[in-house]
């Protein structure tokens, strides 16, 4: 028992820390990042994301601190820090250090440009040998104070890779640019025509601009979830004990203070209405973009906007204990998490650094044995080490991943699993559960034959007390038909049975038929006042305004449907009737449920688990793939792969469409990533590349891969036939 208790407390000791680390530039910085971290002690896991250029590390904050991580990862030769609050400053940072850089390497090779001009036309005339040596060392006037500002972000970065006894992209693309120059200089002082000063300059000129963009499309291709702290209120107006009040930071808040929110502000923290009447805009909880009403007692959310009237609201929650920063750090987990096709991508880029330097020393080493002069030999060699640097491969599942997940988020899905996209791809069957998840969970009073509104409004306000569903949906039914419900003394709940008050002399009851002395059982709930009719009142379980179409198109895309639901029979074959599921088992224990899913996949089924009770959490856990509403328990929402907001199940089907398009995207990244180096390496070799256009194909297959992931955001998309990739 204790060590269990002990291991609890360590379970509830782990922190999420996510650190920007800007140096990020391949597959093997991201092995290098995780490595370094992995080996501090406390740490039980970390994950970089190139896309992101984040890592997000699982801590044990009683070994290890950000201070402890970012110092390690300096010594590494990352220089990292905790994510500020203001992603897009961080962003801008970035991009106002390349563009006066990028200036500078575009001013420079345009000059030389003009003089290497003036030389080639010299050399078809009588230019002599001395104007011609004057306009070479002007050349290597401007190229080499140039090179030395414009290449410091790639001669930084491969310092510090080269000084922790490692590799990355920018080690050859240094090497290449500071060979170039080099050469070019040792000829200029030799009077010789092999000069490049205008290759060396072009060459930072155009990787610049592929890195400026390459920043942007990131910042393009950045998930949702840093987006939501622009969501977060920054102040706070608290209502003090003695009604005064004053402004506060939001991150001060603390559950049990109470906080004034005027109309057309947002919410600062999770918490209760205790004053006052209002619509809240829940769209970005909830996806509906119809206000709710609200008033006291109702439960309101950080992050979205008071549409109406002043509250007075009482923090259950605040900053990252909210159910925004949940929602953030679901995202970012995900955002950060990597799949099959990651890791494959990963393992790749590994192996690819020290491959660019064989080759780039093989082709020099070959060009020497087959007679080519040195400088021509070199001027092939640095061609094939910019060429070769494993940009597009690095970036073409992460960008993809990133996208997807922000164009679900913005659909109202969380995905939390890392490989969960690439499962829900492959699935090929569906199982939904039926109450809260084919149906909204919610009791809705039938009023087909009419309510006695005062019974209502009297139910409605002796069943206030109670938590039983029936009374909490009682209490709804009557405030929303307009009628008061007041609190009501002395209301003394009996357990199966149901709610027993006395007034003026007179008992009042609302409960069972049992408990109301009726002997009729079609109505739910019932109010009997001594020397009264008793009244029923019916309650049904609605059904998504979705969700017979929802199964309509999964079925004519090819999957196979089927409803599992522990629930009575004959409730059970109404919702299957209604939702057109041909294949449906009532009265199913979690056991059975979890018996049926094993069935399917013995069977050769891939099954998503669609299902948001404790009864779904085996088969949820069971599933190829997973999905639960964000109404559902604490342990379904944890088991599932991936969570929908929202009353309709139209996620489900942007669930399956996107997931099905982010794998061919991901696999078209792959197959332009390696025909680029298909057809450009050999090419580079046989020496019909010189470094210029190796700059140009190196940043432009870069960009390829995040554009073509990019469109994955816009796209129209349907839900494609089983089988299908997109």
């Amino acid at each position: 028992m204790e060590a269990a208790l002990d291991a609890g407390l360590a379970a509830q000791a782990r922190q999420t820390i996510v650190l920007s680390v800007p140096s990020i530039v391949c597959g093997n910085c991201i092995r290098s990042v995780e490595n370094t971290l992995r080996a501090l002690r406390g740490v039980e896991a970390a994950r970089a994301n190139l896309t992101t250029k984040r890592v997000s590390v699982v801590v044990d904050p009683s070994f290890s601190s950000a201070i402890d991580l970012t110092a390690a990862l300096e010594h590494a030769g990352f220089p990292a820090a905790p994510l500020i609050e203001n992603a897009e400053t961080e962003q801008a940072a970035r991009v106002s250090e390349l563009l006066p850089r990028l200036g500078v390497a575009g001013f420079a090779a345009g000059n030389i440009m003009m003089l290497s001009v003036a030389v080639w036309s010299g050399e078809a005339s009588d230019m002599d040998s001395s104007l011609m040596d004057l306009f070479h060392w002007l050349s290597a006037l401007i190229a080499l104070p140039a090179v030395a500002y414009a290449g410091q972000p790639f001669f930084k970065s491969a310092l510090a890779a080269l000084r922790s006894r490692r590799l990355n992209m920018d080690v050859p693309i240094s090497l290449g640019v500071l060979l170039v120059t080099g050469m070019s200089l040792f000829q200029t002082m030799r009077s010789s025509e092999q000069i490049y000063f205008d290759a060396s300059t072009s060459l930072l000129f155009f990787l610049l601009i592929g890195r400026v963009l390459d920043e942007r499309m990131r910042t393009k291709a950045r998930g949702a979830a840093e987006n939501l702290l622009g969501l977060r209120a920054t102040n706070a107006t608290l209502v003090a004990p003695d009604q005064t009040t004053k402004l506060v930071l939001a991150s001060t808040l603390e559950p049990g203070m109470v906080i004034a929110v005027a109309a057309g502000e947002r919410i600062a923290g999770d918490g209760q209405v205790i004053s006052g009447q209002s619509d809240i805009d829940e769209s970005l909880i909830s996806g509906e973009t119809r206000p709710r009403a609200v008033s006291i007692g109702d439960s309101v959310y950080a992050g979205t906007i008071n549409c109406g009237g002043t509250l007075r609201v009482c923090i259950t929650a605040a900053e990252e204990n909210t159910l925004l920063g949940e929602i953030g750090r679901m995202m970012l987990n995900a955002e950060q998490s990597r799949g099959r096709y990651v890791r494959l991508a990963d393992r790749a880029s590994q192996i690819y650094a020290p491959a660019v330097h064989v080759l780039g020393l093989l082709t020099f080493i070959a060009w020497m044995a087959a007679g080519a002069p040195w400088d021509q030999s070199l001027t092939h060699a640095i061609a094939v080490l910019i060429i070769t640097c494993p940009c597009a491969l690095a970036l073409a599942v992460p960008a993809v991943q990133v996208a997807a997940m922000s164009r679900l988020f913005s659909k109202g899905v969380i995905v939390k699993a890392p490989d969960g996209l690439e499962r829900l791809a492959e699935v090929d069957c569906v199982v939904f559960d039926k109450t809260g998840t084919l149906t909204t969970g919610e009791l809705r009073l039938e009023m087909s034959d009419g309510v006695d509104k005062a019974a209502l409004s009297r139910a409605g306000s002796i069943a206030g007390v109670s938590k039983h569903p029936f009374a909490q949906a009682l209490v709804k039914a009557a405030r929303a038909e307009g009628m008061p419900t007041r609190a009501v003394e002395s209301v003394e709940e009996v357990p199966g049975s149901g709610l027993l008050t006395t007034s003026m002399g007179f008992e009042e009851k609302v409960g069972s038929a049992a408990w109301a002395g009726v002997k009729d059982q079609n109505a739910s709930i019932w109010y009997a006042a001594e020397g009264k009719p008793a009244v029923g009142f019916n309650f049904v379980d609605e059904l998504r305004k979705d969700a017979a179409a929802c199964v309509s198109e999964l079925r004519h895309a090819g999957y196979r449907v089927s409803l599992l639901s522990g629930d009575r029979s004959a409730a059970v074959a109404q919702t299957a009737a209604a939702c057109g599921i041909e294949d449906w088992t009532a009265e199913v224990r979690p056991d059975q449920k979890l018996q049926a899913i094993e069935a399917l996949k013995a069977r050769g089924c891939k099954t998503l688990m669609v299902g948001d009770g404790l009864n779904d959490a085996p088969a949820l856990a069971a599933g190829h793939a997973s999905l639960s509403p964000a109404s559902a328990i604490d342990i379904a929402q944890t088991t599932a792969d991936a969570v929908f907001q929202g009353d309709v199940l139209q996620p489900v089907i942007e669930a399956l469409s996107v997931a099905k398009a982010a794998r061919r995207l991901a696999l078209q990244n792959f197959a332009i990533a390696i025909l680029y180096n298909s057809i450009f390496v050999p090419l580079a070799m046989a020496g019909y590349v010189t470094p210029l256009i190796a700059a140009l194909a190196m940043s432009g297959s870069s960009i390829m891969v995040t554009v073509n992931a990019l469109r994955l955001r816009s796209k129209a998309l349907r839900l494609p036939n089983v089988g299908a990739s997109a």
